[in-house]
């Protein structure tokens, strides 16, 4: 079976060192130590503590409440697991990332998301651990990767986790496909389908009035289809100049990364929530 974890880190990787190329990954003019210390520390944590600590004691509490499950699904067909997949894991965490945005308390553990002032792969696991940990996607999938989805679960993680990638790369690879008038097409159906650099980057836009920042919507992962489908998208194919918060009180890395619980949170929560609304 192949390793996707190899197969994730060399799109990121790839995806990293095309920005840099294109002298669109460092950021250097708005990055501050606390960019660095969150985009690092979280970069290597998410992946290789806070992930596989969910695919570990998932399935332990599924065996506890089901002994016997290990690959109890898994003659089940292929196409079934996908689309069990695709509810389980990326409709939740359109969900999980909705409501992230909706309540206070919640909001500070996923800011550190959008408290960076540009987008680029580098963003992709910059959120703190807690929302990680917390986040029903990973569970669902944990549980069902021991009942047996686990080959389909590499053919499906996969793609999500290129799109994911992809959608918050600074290199705009869905404007070459509209410019190009034999892709037209095709990039219209894709908008609505998977998310792309545009749409997504309108979710991190710091001013609402530019005409283009829709962060209380466009919440999809990997299908962008659960925001057409539930009202909550923006389709556009223009990208903000300016990404951030607006409007936010400023909180440390530690706070952003590992306990943003307390008074601070309740204020920036509140004011992200008053953001929202508008």
């Amino acid at each position: 079976m192949i390793d996707y974890r190899l197969v994730v880190g060399a799109i990121f990787l790839g995806l990293a060192l095309l920005e840099l190329a294109a002298g669109r990954f460092l950021h250097a003019e708005q990055t501050t130590p606390k960019d660095v210390i969150l985009e690092v520390a979280a970069g290597l944590a998410i992946p290789s503590l806070i992930i596989p600590m969910t695919l570990t004691v998932g399935p332990m509490v599924v065996e506890t409440v089901a002994p016997g499950s290990h690959n109890a699904w898994s003659h089940w067909p292929a196409w079934l697991m996908f689309a069990i997949l695709l509810v389980a894991d990326d409709l939740s965490q359109y969900a999980w990332h909705r409501l992230s945005h909706s309540v206070p308390w919640l909001y500070a553990f996923h800011r550190a998301h959008h408290s960076a002032p540009y987008l680029s792969v580098r963003v992709v696991y910059r959120n703190s651990l807690i929302y990680y940990a917390l986040m029903p996607s990973l569970w669902f999938s944990a549980a069902l990767i021991h009942l047996g989805f686990g080959a389909v679960y590499v053919a499906y993680i996969i793609p999500k986790m290129l799109v994911i990638c992809t959608a918050h790369c600074s290199l705009p690879w869905d404007q070459l496909l509209l410019e190009n008038r034999a892709t037209r097409p095709l990039m219209w159906l894709l908008s609505r389908v998977i998310s792309t650099p545009a749409t997504h980057a309108a979710h991190h836009g710091r001013h609402q009035e530019d005409g283009v920042t829709h962060y209380k919507g466009n919440y999809g992962n990997f299908l962008f289809l659960w925001d057409v489908i539930f009202g909550t998208a923006k389709i556009t194919n223009r990208r903000p100049t300016v990404f951030g918060l607006e409007k936010v009180e400023p909180a440390s890395w530690w706070q952003e990364l590992i306990w943003p619980l307390g008074k601070s949170s309740q204020q920036y929560g509140a004011a992200a929530q008053a953001r929202e609304r508008k």
